[in-house]
């Protein structure tokens, strides 16, 4: 049997589980690696397990992508990305080992370089999926071009798996900076908060910020030149050995992200131009104030109208309350937007059942 029928078996495993499950009305729990499984809302179900269907379909350098099955590593997809100088530029998190790269899509999630360089979707160019009838569906190309309409094969990245079957993924990818370094600052959160939207409005190579604890951290990129005069103008205390902390803030593996018994760990987006939230809590604020991780005994739903009215949005990202919601309740006409779109890709609601909204 070759690799591709040893796919298409698998594919047709895939169709005929989806339709029983339709069928019976009963759910289905996508899932890789289950390193991010508890993101979002809890399901239940049998497990669709999609790390079989995995490896590198194409990769052109020069091209500037890569396509890949969704079982495949994030790991893998990386290593083989630096092998030729080049990067996801978005630094997804893995929050283990075992991440894949649909996975990886589904959670919509992305690392310090987000605020400079773009979220994850979009690097997305383009997927084939399997609809909750069985259908396969493909959606994009492998080249990022203008198109009129709506990019369905973003819509998947966030998802959560509502939608449907992540089987194909192309992905935009981009090249290392020739160099790297970090500058510390001391100075309040006001202060931070002023000066992080100063520099965003320069020709300045800061491609990740940290603020926690009364220090600020910014990572520079680009060519040694660029480097040489973004120091010179920024000042600060010059950090060079920063890689592993800039992976452990990517990974939750700073001290920060700690549990604190009875807390849900939250995370607010806001504008990069709102103040300081009036509240006791401990922070960590990245992407240039757009995202503000909290620990913090306020209750919930008055801090969530605090930042509704900053124009923001709260979610439990993780060790959730329980008794709230996970993720901001949707006004009603984006509510029906999200019901219309799961009723199209999936009737029978086979696909992580309530893994986003009830």
């Amino acid at each position: 049997m070759t690799m591709s029928d040893t796919y298409n078996e698998l594919l047709q495993q895939f169709r005929q589980q989806i339709l029983t499950a339709g069928e019976v009305g009963s759910s289905l729990c996508i899932q890789g690696g289950a390193s991010k499984s508890w993101y979002g809302n809890p399901v239940a179900g049998d497990i669709l397990d999609t790390r079989p269907y995995r490896g590198v379909i194409s990769y052109e350098p020069t091209e500037l992508y890569i396509t890949a099955r969704a079982g495949t590593p994030l790991c893998e997809i990386e290593d083989l990305l630096a092998q030729h100088g080049q990067m996801l530029a978005f630094e997804p998190p893995h929050f283990g080992a075992n991440a894949t790269i649909g996975g990886m899509v589904a959670t919509g999630l992305s690392g310090p370089r987000r605020a400079t360089h773009g979220a994850l979707r979009d690097f997305v160019l383009g997927v084939s999926m399997m609809n909750g009838k069985g259908e396969f569906l493909r959606f994009g190309g492998q080249v990022m071009k203008d198109v009129a309409g709506y990019d369905v094969s973003r819509l998947m990245a966030g998802s959560l798996g509502s939608l449907g079957l992540l089987l194909d993924i192309a992905l935009k990818v981009m090249p290392r900076p020739a160099c790297e370094t970090s500058l510390a600052f001391a100075m309040s959160e006001q202060d931070a908060l002023h000066v992080l939207n100063l520099w965003a409005g320069q020709a300045l190579p800061i491609s990740a910020s940290c603020y926690h604890a009364g220090r600020l951290l910014v990572r520079l990129s680009g060519s040694e030149s660029a480097l040489r005069l973004a120091k010179q103008k920024l000042g600060g205390l010059e950090l060079p050995q920063t890689e592993l902390f800039w992976q452990n803030l990517r990974e939750h593996q700073h001290h920060f992200f700690i549990p604190e018994d009875g807390l849900a760990l939250l995370r607010v987006s806001l504008p990069p131009t709102a103040p300081a939230l009036k509240i006791k809590a401990k922070s960590l604020i990245e992407w240039g104030g757009a995202q503000r991780w909290l620990w913090t005994h306020e209750p919930i739903p008055s801090l969530r109208e605090q930042v509704q009215a900053m124009g923001g949005h709260l979610t439990q990202f993780r060790y959730a309350d329980p008794t709230q919601a996970i993720f901001t309740p949707l006004s009603a006409p984006l509510l029906n937007i999200h019901q219309q779109l799961k009723k199209s890709f999936d009737p029978a609601s086979v696909f992580n059942r309530g893994k986003l909204f009830s």
